[in-house]
């Protein structure tokens, strides 16, 4: 039997221990890569745990990926309302709500994901994309390398080689290029295209290397054509409310784990999946088709070029008079980023 004193050392303890567990905040974090993905062990599992050791474990970031608590395309409306603290997303998944951050991925902005996401946290940075993001509180931004094009069993060297062809297409500004070059596009998230293509749904698709990799898709294909015609565009973005419960403290360790270092770091996982992505096609002997300059290839130009005007005219149209603007600005920013490559 306990004698009065061990009780009473007994219930301090115990309420130490709960203070102990109270005192730490639990963060959680929905996203769309798969758990075993590099982009979910290298970016935001690497993020959780740079967070908890600044706080000294006062903050811990628990990760859902794989769409286990948000599906892709809803991640964004749930961070905003709150069943995500925090949640990392294509903005391209919610068609038409981020139109201006969507010029980083028009054609030629960018050569690389550690360059795009240069890019595309400096516009943020420097106020040049609007209000588009006050709905939640942003943490940093990032692209993929250049996406291109990848078919099953279609070896596709001009846009004409594209016609009819059912070609996934990762948002609406990428889908109208790929119409533009006589695709029928099709529209669905990173996660349901392996089964979709299994299936004979999709003749092909749009995707960065890195995609490739991740999401295996080079089991399922043939030919690659390496044109770049878009980046896809990411955010990795936190609940206002769940930012303004936390103390003073934990604030400042989300700050100080925010902006254009961490959009870098991004970039660089990206960059090296990349690689391996494509790597992976070659050792498997697929047909590599590369498109230098597209820009400047009679061919490809024209459908590239269209896209962009279109896009950035259709902006005008809706309103958004500043979308030239912003183009130029991302050109800039293309240059003064170059050196992060």
């Amino acid at each position: 039997m306990k004698t009065p004193l061990a009780c009473l050392m007994a219930a301090s303890l115990t309420a130490l221990s709960c203070a102990s567990v109270q005192a730490a905040t639990t963060l959680r974090m929905a996203h769309f890569w798969p758990g075993a993905s590099g982009i979910n062990t290298e970016i935001f599992e690497q993020w959780a745990k740079a967070v908890e050791e600044d706080s000294g474990g006062d903050l811990r970031v628990q990760v859902f990926p794989s769409g286990t608590l948000a599906k892709a395309d809803d991640i964004y409306e749930a961070t905003v309302n709150g069943i995500a603290d925090i949640g990392a997303t294509a903005q391209g998944y919610t068609a038409g709500r981020f139109p201006l951050s969507q010029i980083v991925e028009l054609p030629g902005v960018a050569d690389s994901a550690i360059q795009g996401s240069c890019i595309l946290q400096t516009l943020h940075d420097d106020g040049g994309l609007g209000g588009e993001y006050d709905d939640t509180r942003v943490l940093f931004m990032f692209t993929t390398g250049p996406g291109y094009i990848h078919t099953v069993d279609t070896d596709v060297q001009v846009p004409a080689d594209l016609e009819g062809l059912r070609i996934r297409r990762p948002t609406a500004v990428a889908g109208d290029i790929l119409e533009n070059m006589g695709a029928s596009p099709v529209g669905m998230p990173a996660p349901d295209i392996y089964t979709s293509m299994q299936r004979g749904v999709l003749d092909g698709l749009s995707f960065p290397w890195e995609g490739m990799k991740g999401f295996r898709i080079n089991e399922l294909v043939e030919y690659h054509t390496q044109v770049p015609f878009y980046s896809l565009i990411f955010v990795a973005t936190m609940s206002q409310r769940a930012y303004d419960r936390l103390t003073p403290e934990q604030q400042a360790v989300i700050d100080a784990n925010s902006g254009m270092q961490w959009a870098l770091n991004a970039g660089e996982v990206f960059h090296a999946i990349d690689e391996v992505g494509r790597q992976e096609a070659v050792d498997a002997g697929h047909t590599i088709r590369v498109v230098d300059a597209p820009l400047d290839n009679a061919d490809w130009a024209p459908p590239l070029q269209q896209g962009i005007e279109d896009y950035l005219s259709g902006l005008e149209e809706r309103g958004l008079s500043q979308a030239h603007d912003v183009y130029q600005a991302a050109l800039a920013a293309r240059e003064s980023c170059a050196g992060t490559e």
